[in-house]
Formats: C-alpha cells, structure tokens, sequence
C-alpha cells in the first residue's frame, strides 16, 4: 500500500482543546483504520509541526477522503507527502535512460 507522511500543524481551535487532542488522535486513527488504512507511527513534535503521522493508506483517494474529513474538524492544518521506499525507489530509476 502506498505511504503517505503528514505533517500537522495545530490551529487555534485545536489549541483551545489541547486537552481533548488523545481522544481526537485515538478517532482518527479509528477513521483511517474504517477507510482502510493503517497508522505506521505517530509523532508528537514540537518545532514546526505539532504532530507527524506516517500511514498506509489502499490508494490517493482514501488518503484524500481521510485528510479531508481531518481538516474539516478544524484542529489541525496538514501537508502531506506520498513516500516511496527504498525498493520502490530502485525500480522507478530502473527505467531512467
């Protein structure tokens, strides 16, 4: 399945209700799970980002779905990046002239 790394950042709504954030982690990782995906690792960060979760995900669209319904929540702004291993990496140079 394809790797997706996200990058979080609280907003202000999401700040407000830090102390409710264990249970709105606990949910997402509930709804990636019911999308079907999975959460590899989860991060909480301090610098830029607040959080970093990294997550299997069966292809763009469901990642897409599950950002999405994150984003519309309100407590996090996201970047996300699509990852491809080390192995996947060797077979698409293969092909380079």
């Amino acid at each position: 399945m394809p790797i997706y790394i996200t990058l979080m950042k609280l907003t202000a709504q999401g700040v407000k209700n830090i102390k409710d954030a264990p249970k709105r982690i606990e949910s997402g990782i509930k709804y990636l799970e019911r999308l079907g995906g999975k959460l590899l690792a989860f991060y909480v960060t301090f610098g830029e980002y607040d959080y970093i979760g990294i997550a299997e995900a069966p292809n763009d669209e469901v990642a897409m779905r599950f950002l999405v319904g994150l984003g519309s929540a309100g407590n996090v702004k996201t970047t996300t990046l699509k990852a491809y291993s080390k192995e996947e990496f060797a077979k698409v140079i293969e092909k380079v002239p």
